[in-house]
């Protein structure tokens, strides 16, 4: 997957204010990382870049994972809280946005840690691009959109152990779903170890199955 860092720090400009979700760096996905790899990419290419982490609630991966991460590499970022992106956005100090997903259709709908749909909509909104960083491992052709992808539950305590401990927390109704699904009319392009994936993204997906398929009947001619 480390070839898709390459392709997708193609796609960032000198001087970029880039902000990301949840942590799609080498502490998730082993190696380099995904999304993060991007970013550690066009860091070490020279370019000037700062990274805006989403906090990521309620388990904080930004805040704990990936600031920790771009700490190390050197790269300059600024941690805000989830409901700041807009915020952000509509200053111009972010050009760009980068997530990883867990499961993408073959529509082009991609799941990702809950928050990536809402930073889609704002970056829709304010012009940006948005990018997904994924390997080809992560795109599921046995699912038409992302309705089909089952978004897990989790404990109402990740939510309420923030807050002093209370009966009050111990009563009430949480909910507390880990990810959500991004429509694909809000992703700019996949970033994938194949090179990039650009609307319309389910043919695109599409081509990049052929391309895979014929490769590995080559490599098992070979054999």
């Amino acid at each position: 997957m480390h070839r898709h860092c390459n392709h997708g720090a193609d796609l960032i400009d000198d001087g970029d204010g880039i902000i990301t979700h949840c942590n799609a760096g080498g502490l998730a996905t082993g190696g380099y990382g995904t999304a993060l790899g991007v970013i550690r990419s066009a860091h070490r290419m020279g370019k000037r870049i700062h990274v805006f982490v989403d906090e990521t609630r309620p388990r904080l991966q930004g805040a704990r994972l990936t600031a920790w991460e771009l700490e190390k590499e050197g790269v300059p970022f600024t941690l805000i809280s989830d409901n700041m992106a807009g915020y952000f956005m509509k200053k111009g100090v972010i050009q760009k946005a980068i997530v990883g997903a867990d499961r993408i259709s073959s529509d082009g709908d991609a799941a990702n840690k809950i928050g990536t749909y809402s930073l889609a909509v704002l970056a829709k909104e304010h012009g940006i691009p948005f990018y997904v960083a994924a390997p080809f491992s992560t795109f599921d052709l046995r699912i038409k959109s992302g309705d089909e992808i089952p978004i897990e539950k989790r404990s109402a305590d990740e939510v309420t152990d923030i807050y002093p401990k209370s009966e009050f927390y111990r009563k009430i109704k949480v909910a507390n779903p880990a990810f959500d699904v991004t429509p694909s009319k809000y992703i700019s392009a996949f970033i994938t170890e194949e090179g990039i994936i650009r609307p319309p993204l389910a043919s695109g997906i599409m081509e990049l199955v052929g391309y895979r398929h014929r490769l590995a009947s080559k490599e098992q001619e070979a054999s």
